[in-house]
């Protein structure tokens, strides 16, 4: 019989500091998506692997637990008491009307993808985000054609705004936004 992930809101208890010890982020990736500086989108290949060591999980960790002690919101996927996908939401509001709130983590395990967790995680995030007055998330995602899929299946478009602060940390990634009216 499969076995089922628990989809709720993570609480600081969950996020000891070896909460992602069984997550695999184990990611191959041969073509990307780019977004040319005339605004068009162009795939092209690109070879290399994503895989977080110990210490990347428990950076990670880390920044979930600043995320929720500054007042924002972390979703998360357990599995026989283990963490096996999450999505976080930012507490600070910005573009031209403060429209904005950021998601800048959206990861389900390797082995888990595909099963439509992602996907509960995503509305799970989308309800608490327009519950604290945001019209939209805020996206900054990573460039596989894969990745880029999920979010155009969601109804995710090309962010009309660009918040440079965010693109500056990953430049190669695609900034979308997703409506929450």
């Amino acid at each position: 019989m499969e076995e089922y992930a628990e989809i709720r809101p993570i609480t600081l208890n969950d996020l000891e500091i070896k909460a992602l010890k069984n997550y695999d982020r184990y990611q191959t990736t041969g073509v990307i998506k780019l977004k040319e500086p005339d605004g068009s989108f162009v795939c092209i290949h690109d070879e290399f692997i994503d895989d977080w060591d110990s210490e990347k999980k428990v950076e990670v960790v880390q920044r979930l637990r600043s995320c929720m002690e500054s007042g924002g919101f972390v979703a998360g996927a357990f599995l026989q008491n283990s963490i096996v996908g999450f999505a976080s939401v930012e507490n600070s509001f910005f573009g031209s009307e403060n429209q904005y709130l950021e998601m800048p983590f959206m990861h389900v395990s390797r082995e888990l993808r595909g099963k439509g967790i992602g996907r509960k995680l995503f509305a799970l995030c989308c309800e608490n985000a327009k519950k604290r007055g945001a019209r939209k998330l805020y996206i900054s995602t990573h460039p596989s054609i894969e990745s880029q899929g999920f979010y155009e299946s969601l109804g995710c478009l090309p962010a009309s705004e660009i918040n440079e602060e965010i693109y500056s940390r990953e430049p190669f990634d695609i900034q979308l936004e997703f409506s929450l009216e």
